[in-house]
This record gives structure tokens, sequence and C-alpha cells, in this order.
């Protein structure tokens, strides 16, 4: 697959070749040797023959013979599906990361030959701009292999930088899928301040935008603040909210949520739950009891169960990543607050770790500012290709 940096690429041979007619050169001999009065037309035409006849007759042939320019070439969109304005949006929400990877390695390769010394700092900028030392090896470990001893463009390094990056990313871009059996049951988690709370009121609001109905499901029993946010959500959604007093049971909570959703045609459940580290066994194991509660309800509940990582912590979101996993069965992420930070490298070396589906990123403060992941826009824009 082409990416939009490889396809802006021109062919300009090609569409030379097609704009010039063929018989533009014959049209102008014969405009030379043209006669002048009808008796010579005559004899010229004998010497022609029928065919050349007709062709020196209807001079306005090589206008309106239109070899019709090619359009779709010139202004050729990128193949993938993206609504206007999303590449902007997206560069602007990675400004910060690009700027950092960008400004790195235009530093690196100003008028320098790819060599050992580069590659090592190419190395240590992609490892510090936390994309993960497995992909910083394979990518200057290509470089060399292609490259070794010769003078690069620092376009061409982030060009090849990013189809590494959206050839690692691309296979686990995946929209939330909410079809199958009713309710569908979103089960929402990761620490304390990665925007749980908030990613689930956007979420709701494009399902309900959809014609969907949703339940918002208050799961944090321990914070008041949750679930006032959780409120004013339901209010700005149209949802309605199911919320018990400050330390209920979440796993009763949960198991009462999807009883009532089922008895009242709800389409889609989105539960809340309580932040919690990652190294704190005794919350990791009431997470584990949500998830058994819902099961009983319903064996193929939940249905999703995404983590939402704070891009701002960096390799941390790496060992938030596994232990989640081991404890809730994590089917998919949900990246936010990478406006804020230099660190959006990060949801690469988590992908490329633990293939997990990538279905939304945070970009900004507005219910569209979650958007749908993007393997070509991330990889550009991080890469400071998109400005």
């Amino acid at each position: 697959m082409k990416w939009f940096w490889q396809k802006q690429k021109p062919e300009e041979p090609a569409k030379e070749e097609q704009t010039v007619p063929i018989v533009e050169p014959e049209a102008s001999a014969m405009e030379a040797t043209k006669p002048t009065s009808v008796e010579t037309s005559g004899i010229f035409a004998k010497f022609l023959g029928e065919k050349q006849q007709e062709i020196i007759k209807p001079e306005p042939e090589p206008e309106p013979e239109p070899e019709p320019e090619p359009e779709p070439e010139p202004e050729s969109e990128p193949e993938s599906e993206i609504a206007p304005g999303f590449f902007g949006r997206m560069a602007k929400g990675l400004q910060r990361s690009s700027s950092k990877l960008g400004r790195g390695v235009s530093d690196i390769f100003t008028k320098r030959k790819l060599d050992a010394q580069t590659l090592e700092e190419l190395e240590d900028l992609l490892i510090m701009s936390d994309l993960g030392t497995p992909l910083a090896q394979k990518f200057t470990k290509q470089l060399a292999k292609d490259r070794f001893e010769r003078e690069v463009d620092e376009r061409v390094i982030r060009e090849e930088l990013a189809t590494l990056i959206a050839d690692t990313l691309v296979p686990l871009e995946q929209p939330l899928d909410l079809s199958g059996a009713r309710p569908q049951v979103v089960l929402f988690i990761g620490v304390n301040g990665s925007g749980k709370t908030t990613s689930l009121g956007k979420i709701a609001a494009k399902i309900t935008a959809e014609g969907s109905r949703c339940l918002l499901v208050a799961g944090d029993t321990f914070r008041a603040a949750a679930v006032e946010q959780l409120q004013v959500w339901g209010e700005r959604t149209g949802c309605e909210v199911l919320a018990r007093p400050l330390g209920s049971d979440a796993a009763s909570l949960a198991f009462d949520a999807i009883k009532q959703a089922n008895d009242t045609g709800v389409d889609v459940v989105l539960m809340d739950t309580a932040g919690r580290l990652q190294n704190k066994q005794g919350l990791m194991e009431e997470l584990e009891k949500i998830v058994r509660v819902i099961k009983k309800y319903d064996p193929s509940a939940p249905h999703h169960v995404l983590l939402v990582l704070d891009a701002s912590v960096g390799q941390n979101a790496l060992s938030q990543t596994e232990v989640f996993s081991q404890k809730a069965g994590v089917t998919g992420l949900i990246m936010t607050k990478l406006d804020g930070t230099a660190k959006g490298g990060v949801l690469v070396a988590v992908a490329q770790k633990y293939q997990l589906p990538i279905h939304f990123i945070g970009i900004g403060e507005n219910i569209a500012d979650l958007e749908n992941f993007n393997a070509e826009a991330f990889a550009g824009s991080l890469t400071g290709l998109i400005e």
C-alpha cells in the first residue's frame, strides 16, 4: 500500500506525453505544404489518397480532440476515507510530538552522510521520542542497509520513518464495532486521570448522533467528581445515567446496569470504572470482579474492554497495557491527550508490542477531537510531513 507522501512524487514524463496530440506533428507539416488554390488541392488529394484527404479536411482536429488530461492524477488525494480537515486537525494535535521528532531529524541530517555516528544519533532520537527500542533499531538497521555512507536528505528520512510507522499501525486501525447482540457492553478502564470519563462521554455523543440509545454507568463509586462529570455528559448527550451512592459495590452496579439495559431496550451500555494504578493489587482484583459479575449476566459481555491511555505518561503506558490486559482482557485502545505532550510516539511502541486494535485518539478538548484512529494521518503528522 502506498501512503500519501509516496503518492505525491510527480510522474511528469507520462503526463507530458499524453498532453501532446499524436496528430499534431503531421498537422503542422500539412500546414506548411497546404495548397493555396482549389486546383492544387485536388492534385494533392490524388497523391495522398482518400484517407489523407479526410485528415486534411477537418482543421479543427487538434483542439477539440480531447486527449483528456487525467483529472484525478494531479489532485490525487490519499485513498483512505478521511474527512476534509482531518489531516490538519491531526497535525495540529500532534504538533508537540512532531516538532520534537522532525527538528531532531533535521538537526542530525543537515549536510551529513549516513554513517555510524548519525545512525546512533537517530536511534537515540527515536527512543527519546518514545517510539520504542525495537522500532528504533529496526529503522536504523534498514537505513544502514540501503543508504550507508551516502548523503541523505532529512525529508527522505522522515518519509521512510512515516512509512515504517504507518506499515506498523495500519493492521491495528480499527473503528469501534458496536453491531451484534443488544445491549453491547463497553467497559472503560485505565489509571487515574487518563481521560476515561471524558472519552466515554465523547463516544456517547457519537453513538447518540447515529440514533442509538445509550446507558451511561457511573462505575467510579469512589469519586463524587466522576459521578457528577458523567451526569453532565448524560445531560449533554440525552443519555440516561445510572449511579449509586459513593462507596457502593461497583460490580453489583454493573450487574444492575446490564439488567436495566436489557429490560428497557438500550442499545449500548458505556460503563465507567474507578481509576486504578496497575501496581495496586487490591484495586486490580476489584476490576476482575466487575468483569466476572458482568459475565454472570451475559457470558459474551463485556463485548469491549477499552483501555484509556494518557500519552503524556510515555513508556509507562507499556506496563499499564500489560497489567490491564492480564486482569481485564483488554480488547482495544484509546490514547488521549496527544495534543499536550511530545510523547505521542509511545502509541507506536504500545501497538507494536501488544498488537491491540486502536479505536480512538484524543487530540483536543472538543467532542470532535476524539478521532477515529487513522494510521496514515497519524504517521504523517508525527513525522512532520503534514503541517
